[in-house]
């Protein structure tokens, strides 16, 4: 695992100033301690921090070819590298190392910018190829790995966070639209971030630069699979099982010591699971608790530790809340407010004093259809045949005098958001259950210099509509899988993971994203992998035996924290520190009286704004982090 930064300048006769590169580079430390090096030529600069897990000794970024006119540079790692480096062999290259970075060389030498389509990891890649003076990026097919571009008046830079970029010292103006998205989904969906002249590269993506040309083209789409015609369930739960497998067993290759990540849920329970049924070594766990009953969970990972026979380690969550928020605006680089990034952070604190790289679960909620909201999407159907008088007015009345709660079983929550949204078209509604400040609440936070400045609605529906459109051919719960995989997985769940990893200089590998996997999930019919209102049927199925019967069929909960109780005791003070009038005012992007109604609603107990207040907060902090001005907006 590694940090990567470049810089070119579209004209030849300019210099990539190695000091800058230098001070670029070094943002990117916490991803790579280990070493750092550069290429540094006329106006191309690429730099690297390096995580040593493959060929520690041996694999020195930047790599290069025979003649020394291709260069690459990669955050990743190459799972198929091995049968990669057999066939180029074949094909004469020569290889001076054991590192899966070197195959990128030898590829792009093989097959142009189509060297990318060869490679199965999780990566983000530079390429300069000298000859034809074209810079090649690339992002991993399910974005696991990020990279984020800007495209500057006669410069590109690029890096692995936006730190990196902002580094170089580019002037730089908030983006409305981002700040809107962000508002609804507590995260930036890709290709914006909170700058106008900073992008995401998409997953499955590349960028070509060449001539002074920048152009960004799709390799990969998961949109294309076809859905199975003539199958025997039965003979695609062992297939499934035999992909699990592959997966996890390649991704066990390491020259380091590694672990897992084990929260009892069903999706890292397989991962562990699996490694248990490839590998015969001792296997080295770790979870995360919390001292409040109705959120910790780690009486459920122990059960599977012990099942497993691992050894396993847990913390409990009692954070430092001024440390901890600060230490989150720094890693993510722009607001992001999803709460379960604290326990993650301290997972991989706590993982990290014992190995270098952890395997996690994530992305069988998205391929195998676990969420809540699918159900939720099933009832919608339902609830739409009930007569307009109740299931407009009676029932949502009735639903809105539940009491509030601050557990984490919160029925009367849930209930709100299900009535709230249930008569909506079928794309928007599956938003909405998402979406967190509506349309009307938005309208009254935002100043408006920002609510004049926004491109499109202030619903900020498109970026999930763009997906839910792509997958039009799909059944109903393997569109809405559709696009919460290329948007809440990759922007909000990955980009928590690989950051709060990170932040500890821990590599964290996601086989269940494999591709075989992701692919094979998506051909799977909707009556196969979710009869009726079974979560998960189909993925539980075809694992049942390799876990305790209680595992596999527990209800989900999910990876949440205290969050409504913290705000009333151990964040109160930030709250009323960041969330005061005087400092809504001196920022100047919200109204702050609603801010301000929002905080008395949720601290006397009326409703539960806990997410909403959470977003705020990190939106604020991270203003006065990064010193960012106002004006101009848009």
């Amino acid at each position: 695992m590694c940090g990567i930064t470049g810089k070119i300048y579209f004209h030849p006769e300019k210099c990539v100033e190695s000091a800058l590169l230098t001070k670029m580079c070094r943002t990117l430390t916490h991803r790579g301690p280990d070493e750092e090096g550069y290429y540094v030529k006329n106006n191309v600069g690429l730099g690297v921090r390096r995580l040593s897990v493959i060929d520690v000794d041996g694999g020195h970024q930047p790599m290069c070819n025979e003649n020394k006119t291709v260069w690459a540079v990669q955050n990743g790692e190459i799972y198929n590298f091995k049968e990669l480096t057999q066939k180029l062999i074949r094909c004469g290259h020569k290889f001076v190392t054991r590192s899966d970075t070197e195959v990128i060389v030898h590829l792009y030498e093989e097959y142009g910018v189509d060297f990318v389509k060869h490679l199965e990891g999780m990566f983000a890649i530079a390429v300069w190829d000298e000859e034809k003076q074209k810079l090649v990026l690339a992002r991993d097919r399910m974005g696991i790995k990020p990279l984020f571009y800007a495209n500057l008046d006669d410069q590109l830079l690029f890096g692995s966070e936006i730190k990196a970029i902002t580094a170089a010292g580019p002037n730089l103006t908030l983006n409305p639209d981002a700040l809107n998205y962000f508002l609804s989904l507590m995260y930036i969906p890709a290709p914006h971030t909170i700058y106008n002249e900073i992008h995401k590269l998409k997953p499955g993506h590349i960028l070509v630069f060449h001539n002074g040309n920048l152009e960004i083209q799709r390799y990969w789409s998961l949109a294309h699979v076809n859905a199975l015609e003539d199958y025997s369930v039965s003979e695609l739960q062992k297939q499934l099982r035999q992909l699990l497998l592959a997966s996890v067993e390649r991704q066990l290759v390491s020259d380091v010591p590694l672990g897992f990540f084990l929260s009892g849920g069903l999706d890292s329970s397989i991962v562990v699971a699996s490694a248990r049924e490839v590998h015969n070594n001792r296997i080295k766990t770790f979870s995360v608790g919390f001292d409040d009953p109705s959120y910790d969970e780690t009486l459920y990972a122990q059960t599977v530790a012990n099942h497993l026979h691992t050894e396993h380690t847990n913390v409990t969550v009692r954070p430092n809340f001024e440390n901890i928020i600060y230490e989150l605006a720094d890693h993510f680089d722009e607001p992001f407010a999803d709460s379960s990034a604290i326990p993650t952070y301290y997972l991989s604190e706590l993982t990290r004093k014992h190995v270098t790289v952890a395997l996690s679960g994530d992305g069988g909620d998205e391929l195998f259809a676990g969420y809540l909201t699918y159900q939720a999407d099933k009832l919608a159907h339902i609830y739409g045949q009930v007569p307009g008088f109740l299931s407009r007015k009676a029932i949502p009345w009735l639903v809105h005098k539940l009491p509030v709660s601050d557990t984490k079983v919160n029925f009367g929550f849930k209930a709100r958001r299900f009535v709230d949204q249930a008569l909506l078209e079928p794309g928007q509604r599956h938003f909405a259950w998402k979406a967190f400040f509506n349309e009307n609440l938005k309208e009254s936070l935002l100043q408006k210099p920002l609510l004049e400045s926004l491109s499109g609605n202030l619903d900020g529906y498109s970026p999930y509509k763009y997906y839910f459109d792509e997958a039009h051919h799909f059944e109903d719960i393997t569109r809405f899988q559709y696009t919460d995989t290329m948007v809440y997985l990759i922007d909000n769940n990955l980009t928590k993971v690989d950051r709060m990893s990170m932040a500890h200089s821990l590599e964290v590998r996601v086989p269940l994203l494999d591709t075989d996997i992701v692919e094979f999930a998506f051909q799977l019919p909707d009556h196969v992998k979710m009869p009726g209102m079974k979560l998960k049927h189909f993925l539980k199925e075809s694992i049942k035996d390799m876990l305790p019967e209680e595992t596999v069929n527990r209800p989900k909960k999910g990876f949440n924290v205290p969050m409504p109780r913290w705000l009333k005791d151990g964040l109160k003070p930030l709250v009323d520190h960041y969330l005061s009038s005087g400092m809504v005012s001196k920022q100047g992007y919200f109204n702050p009286h609603t801010v301000q109604h929002l905080v008395h609603t949720h601290m006397g107990g009326k409703a539960d704004y806990s997410r909403n207040l959470w977003a705020l907060l990190m939106f604020n902090v991270w203003v006065e982090k990064t010193s960012f001005e106002r004006e101009p907006i848009g």
